[in-house]
């Protein structure tokens, strides 16, 4: 990154560190794993190879496998393979959709999960800790760490890099089909018009809280970590009331549908809609939008589950994945800051998807977590299930 990129102000903002450190009581962060999905079932599907928590690497032989719960398509193929040709550990990579569907599988799971690393976006670590679901990093096997950018280290949720590292960071806008929606669209007000007119049955929103719930508040351009009761009903009111009618799908990994052109209008991260673009074989048709007044700014973190069965191949993936090459790779298979430096982004197709102006950046803001929470969660779920989908 440049220095007029200027991440620093925009990802460390000043007087960030309490509203970013807020804590959530213990009962009220379990409530998310609660209303995120069934524990019964939640343990059901999670994979074997738990048991009782294991010791912290010290450096050892790596063991034959490694598990890995993540985000959908967030690792270059050639990290994966390399990773495997070169050090031994056959990778087992799982998806998710959202931060509570993860917490809740762990909270279900009680360190048993047969998951080695996990990659939550930072707001959500520093309860994640608090509530002992993450193992604390032997630093000593992380020597790649140093070519890091410093101004995507020590973040607030977690200072000294000692459970947590950048995985990527990135933000939240829409695609649509230019063939059908023949206006031009700008803001989110724009996409929820679209959505009720040339797009009604034909919209996916993440399957993310944050997301979903978030796109009302940008809209409006009020604070979207409000925890106003009347604020929070009234976005109640409207994506449930007014927009989930319209919803064709929750879809986190819009992609596959830009690929397919069965939705015309979907709200996506950066780095899925520009994978979305490359592989249609037709950019004309679609256009991606960074919408105003404001959006939303996140990071996700490598981090490593408490219980790990393969600590030692959690260390070596976790390291190896910061390596100037792997970086590299990941940054232009995924799509989204990966936050080395140094690094050279000549050549990277479409990379006004990854890196951003300074004019961008300011309309980006970071979710903190609050009180607001378990009722984010709630709208989001009436807001499926008002959808049928």
């Amino acid at each position: 990154m440049t220095d007029s990129r200027n991440p620093i102000r925009i990802l460390a903002p000043e007087g960030a560190a309490p509203s970013i450190m807020r804590e959530l009581s213990r009962r009220r962060f379990l409530s998310i794993a609660a209303i995120a999905g069934s524990a019964a079932a939640l343990a059901a599907c999670a994979p074997s190879g738990g048991g009782s928590p294991q010791p912290q690497a010290t450096g050892g032989d790596l063991e034959g496998n490694l598990s890995v719960y993540t985000w959908g398509d967030y690792d270059s193929p050639d990290v994966v393979s390399g990773f495997t040709s070169e050090l031994g550990p056959k990778v087992t990579l799982d998806s998710y959709s959202s931060n509570e569907e993860l917490i809740a599988k762990l909270v279900a799971a009680k360190g048993t999960s047969g998951y080695d690393i996990v990659v939550p976006t930072g707001v959500f670590i520093p309860q994640m800790i608090e509530n002992g679901l993450l193992m604390k990093f032997n630093k000593d096997l992380l020597p790649n760490m140093s070519n890091m950018d410093p101004a995507y280290l020590g973040r607030a949720w977690d200072p000294s890099n000692d459970y947590s590292v950048c995985k990527a960071w990135g933000t939240t806008g829409f695609v649509y089909d230019k063939n059908v929606i023949t206006r031009e669209l700008t803001t989110w007000a724009d996409f929820f018009d679209a959505a009720q007119n040339e797009a009604s049955g034909k919209t996916s929103m993440l399957d993310d809280p944050a997301g979903t719930i978030g796109s009302y508040f940008w809209a409006n351009d009020t604070d979207w970590n409000t925890e106003d009761p009347d604020e929070l009903e009234a976005a109640r009111q409207f994506l449930v009331s007014d927009i989930a009618s319209h919803i064709s799908a929750f879809d986190s990994y819009p992609s596959t549908a830009i690929v397919q052109g069965s939705q015309v209008l979907m709200q996506s991260w950066n780095g899925e809609a520009r994978l979305g673009m490359q592989e249609s074989g037709d950019l004309d048709r679609w256009q991606w939008v960074l919408p105003g007044p404001q959006t939303e700014l996140w990071m996700d973190n490598w981090a490593i589950a408490t219980g790990a069965p393969h600590p030692e191949a959690a260390h070596a993936f976790i390291d190896y994945s910061m390596s100037p090459e792997s970086l590299a790779l990941n940054l232009d298979y995924i799509g989204y800051n990966v936050g080395g430096k140094d690094m050279d982004t000549s050549g990277i197709e479409l990379s006004e998807f990854i890196f951003f102006t300074p004019e961008q950046l300011e309309t980006m803001h970071e979710q903190e977590l609050n009180d607001s929470q378990t009722t984010r969660v709630e709208i989001h779920n009436e807001m499926k299930a008002a959808a049928g989908a």
